[in-house]
Formats: structure tokens, sequence, C-alpha cells
């Protein structure tokens, strides 16, 4: 018995599957598939402001801003509430979407009077997408967003257009997602 680890052979390279007679295995922070780092394919994305505040001038924002980065409404634009989107990606992956939901402005209240209350995990909304979420174009998708943890903000569920039907059931091949956040 040796207290030494033994030394490797100066010609038997890890990788080298001619001399060890298995294929080559890729870092364990790589993906397997794709060659990716893995920290790539299961990443949230958040976006920060709903696309059509946008249009609205940066120093005219808050004078025209109520609310937070989950609950907020812009006067002559919308009320909108933040959602998450997960996307299945092959490999066991998942790319979440932190996006804004444009909602009736009734809606935004019961959602502000129930966020911290026992009623939020029954908190259903309805809207439309108000981010453009690529390579999809979900922008003024309809969609239904429910609380599934408690403890977090509410996810998109379901909605009637099948573009963004497909994003919530299809699994996505997690090299074409991330390509389009690069």
């Amino acid at each position: 018995m040796r207290d030494t680890p033994l030394a490797p052979h100066p010609h038997n390279h890890p990788g080298d599957h001619a001399t060890l007679g298995t294929s080559p295995e890729p870092p364990a922070d790589l993906c397997p598939t794709c060659g990716g780092q893995l920290d790539a394919h299961n990443r949230h994305v958040r976006f920060q402001l709903p696309d059509p505040v946008l249009d609205v001038a940066a120093d005219e924002r808050p004078a025209r801003t109520w609310g937070n980065d989950v609950l907020t409404q812009v006067d002559g634009v919308g009320a909108f509430v933040r959602a998450l989107l997960p996307v299945r990606l092959s490999g066991g992956h998942t790319l979440t979407y932190g996006l804004w939901l444009g909602v009736h402005p009734d809606d935004l209240r019961r959602a502000h009077t129930t966020w911290w209350s026992p009623a939020y995990p029954d908190l259903v909304l309805d809207g439309l997408i108000a981010n453009d979420v690529q390579p999809w174009n979900l922008l003024g998708k309809p969609a239904r967003a429910l609380v599934r943890n408690p403890d977090e903000t509410p996810y998109v569920d379901s909605s009637s257009d099948a573009v963004l039907n497909a994003v919530l059931s299809d699994e996505w091949p997690h090299d074409l997602v991330p390509a389009t956040l690069r």
C-alpha cells in the first residue's frame, strides 16, 4: 500500500480515447451534449420593464409610475404584474423568464390586495405577455398566470395562443434558446 497517489503515466492522457479505450468526457461544468457551460442551461432571465413602458421617456417614467418590481402601473400605458415563464429545454434543463403580464387595472388592484394575504395562493390573472420573448415573439400573446408556490411570483400556466402553448408544453433544444440571449 502506498501513502502517495499514483502519478499518471506520461503517455496516458485523460481524454485520449485511443489509450484509455473510452470516449472523452467533458469537464463536469460543461454540457455533455453541446459542450457549453451548464449554468447557461438552467438560468433565469428577468425583463426589467414591460416593453410598452420603454416607449415612455426615461425621465418621465417616475412621475407616471406607481408600484414596484412586481406590480406596476404607468399612466397612459397600462397595468402590469410580474410572472414567470418556465421553458423546458432538452437534457432536463429549464430557462425561466421573469416577464411582465399586462392586466386590467382592476386585476392589478386585486393582485395588490391579495399579494401578501392568505388568499394569494388562489390568485389567477389573465392578460397579455408584455415582453417580446425570443425566439417566439410572445409580445401581446394572451396568457393566464397562477400561483404554483405561495413563496413565488405567479407562473404563466396556459394560453389560448398556439405558440405560447407550445412554449409552455414542448421541450426545446437547449442550445437554441440560450443562443438568443447572447
